[in-house]
């Protein structure tokens, strides 16, 4: 049975493996660390962290906003998506930086 949360992974997934985006899913739990986005990406370069939430109500955990803002003081892109339209705006990011997705 998939959560919400879930679904939005998925589509998310589903949406970088489209635009030709490099991502991982790093690991979680006792042997991950606590705070880091869902999903990593590199695009053109930039490391990009793109929290899911199952919907606009679900926040960032301090430890995640923490995180977030580490990785853009470094230079990096953080994104939280939680609907289609989120999703959509990490897509409208990747073209604006990249000029289009690479085709291999």
């Amino acid at each position: 049975m998939s959560t919400p949360e879930s679904r939005i992974k998925s589509k998310l997934d589903r949406m970088l493996r489209q635009e030709k985006v490099w991502f991982y899913s790093p690991q979680a739990g006792a042997f991950g660390r606590a705070g880091i986005p869902d999903r990593v990406a590199i695009v053109r370069g930039q490391f990009v962290g793109i929290e899911c939430k199952a919907d606009i109500t679900k926040k960032p955990t301090r430890l995640q906003v923490d995180c977030m803002a580490k990785i853009e003081a470094a230079g990096g892109k953080c994104f939280v998506v939680y609907d289609e339209l989120t999703i959509e705006e990490v897509r409208t990011y990747i073209r604006g930086a990249t000029d289009g997705p690479p085709r291999l």
